[in-house]
């Protein structure tokens, strides 16, 4: 989608039309001036100029921004990424011959990132800023530089948190991203293409964006403020430098900004930030159902007047939804007042709530309205079901549980290899990142307990049966 410029052409023979038609324009100019700007400030003069009254300020943001741009950082990593091999380095006899590649690059980064806690000296970002990175620099607006320390981060919403061992550090106020309006007035302050401490305005030009594929987890507040490769990790705010938005990510088919950018809402970002200086892990809410979005031909047929909400398809036995007594055929319209638009927004508010959570549940079934209450189930956490593995054979890899909530590929049963070290034992013997394994040594693989437990059916070797891609394939290792 493109933004088309609106020109105005008059197209006349006679010169009195032209000058009727410029003295039009020239009016119209004036008279928006006039309703834009505050008389008390400006006055016009008969030579065509403007006047600003000497005893009278300009309307301007700076004292506002003064304020807030010192708890706006700018990051800078450092880290390396693993360069995937050609096919044939994954059989040991190839090996042999062929010239020793490099396994890794190096790689840097730059981002922005907002201070939250000034005594504490807590730092929130994105995810994807921090990514890859081993060594992690913060740099405040009066250049001072420190070094930072990883505590948490969540790769579903793209938040991660920071810390830092300073003093006289600048938090920014929270505000409440739950009461922003389409057309409410923002600032989004950061460090594009590494330009430090950047300013630009704008708009919300939407609200609860999702199903962008941009994060697993979304509910983006969509802003026509420029942010660019840079941006990310820093502040949305509104006119009172209340922050109410991350922002994450633009939408730039040319490569470069062309209005449409996106922000975490702070609200959610803060329920993810507490969790992790809490817990250190993301503990996400599970109702235990599956669903889809309503089509207008489902919604008639559920008895609902519009295809906002989310048709369950499925219900978990034993899940917190099938104590609650929601069936298949039930449409959920809204969790604790809140309404729900479709499928992606009820993921996100369940999977946004504490485990334990009491909810109330408001759906329709056989075309009558109806709500029940239930306490929020608990997923297997990310990091809880991530794990490097110390079993020698398949040193190196990092290794994630997958289910029907959180599926790869298309898969629901398996251990995904999310991270592969260089030159370690599973990346020797062929084994790469995205493979997911099904079987070892026979044994179906859902969890890390089934792994070890096949594994210890022999010391000695793994038969691995293994999803790549497409293709599925079976490996030896010894």
């Amino acid at each position: 989608m493109t933004n088309e410029p609106i020109f105005l052409i008059f197209h006349t023979n006679q010169e009195g039309a032209i000058n009727m038609k410029k003295q039009l324009l020239l009016g119209l100019t004036l008279t928006m001036a006039i309703i834009t700007s505050p008389a008390s400030a400006f006055s016009y003069s008969p030579d065509g100029s403007y006047n600003l009254s000497p005893d009278k300020p300009i309307p301007t943001l700076a004292p506002m921004l003064k304020k807030v741009m010192p708890s706006v950082v700018n990051i800078s990593t450092q880290g390396s990424v693993s360069i995937q091999q050609p096919p044939l380095m994954n059989d040991p006899f190839f090996r042999r011959f062929a010239p020793q590649q490099p396994r890794e690059r190096q790689t840097q980064g730059i981002g922005s990132g907002v201070i939250i806690d000034a005594k504490k000296g807590y730092i929130m970002t994105n995810n994807h800023v921090i990514a890859n990175a081993h060594t992690i620099f913060v740099t405040l607006k009066n250049k001072r530089k420190l070094k930072a320390k990883l505590i948490g981060t969540d790769p579903e919403t793209d938040i991660a948190v920071l810390q830092v061992d300073s003093k006289n550090l600048t938090a920014m106020t929270l505000g409440n991203s739950d009461n922003l309006q389409v057309g409410d007035f923002v600032v989004a302050i950061g460090n594009p293409f590494g330009l430090s401490q950047t300013v630009t305005s704008g708009m919300v030009s939407a609200l609860g964006r999702t199903n962008l594929g941009i994060e697993d987890y979304e509910n983006f507040i969509q802003t026509d403020a420029s942010i660019n490769p840079g941006n990310s990790g820093g502040a949305l705010i509104d006119l009172r430098g209340h922050l109410i938005g991350i922002n994450s990510a633009i939408l730039a088919p040319s490569g470069g900004n062309v209005g449409i950018g996106f922000a975490i809402p702070i609200n959610m970002a803060k329920k993810v930030m507490d969790q992790l200086l809490k817990h250190g892990e993301i503990k996400r809410g599970l109702l235990g159902v599956q669903i889809q979005d309503l089509t207008s031909d489902l919604a008639k047929a559920m008895g609902v007047s519009n295809t906002h909400g989310a048709l369950v398809s499925k219900v978990t036995p034993d899940s917190a939804a099938d104590k609650a007594g929601i069936k298949a055929g039930d449409v959920i319209t809204a969790i604790n007042g809140k309404k729900i638009t479709g499928s992606n927004a009820l993921r996100t508010n369940i999977g946004l709530k504490r485990v334990g959570e009491k909810v109330d549940i408001d759906l329709v079934r056989n075309k009558q309205a109806m709500m029940v209450t239930t306490h929020i189930g608990s997923t297997a956490s990310r990091r809880l079901a991530t794990s490097t593995t110390n079993m020698p054979l398949l040193k190196g890899a990092t290794l994630k549980e997958l289910s029907i909530s959180q599926p790869y590929q298309g898969a629901t049963e398996g251990l995904l290899i999310a991270g592969l070290q260089a030159n370690s034992p599973a990346a020797q013997v062929g084994l790469m990142e995205g493979d997911i394994i099904l079987a070892v040594n026979k044994m179906k693989i859902k969890t890390l307990k089934d792994l070890n437990k096949a594994a210890s059916l022999s010391r000695k070797q793994l038969l691995i049966h293994l999803q790549r891609g497409q293709s599925f394939l079976y490996f030896v290792i010894k």
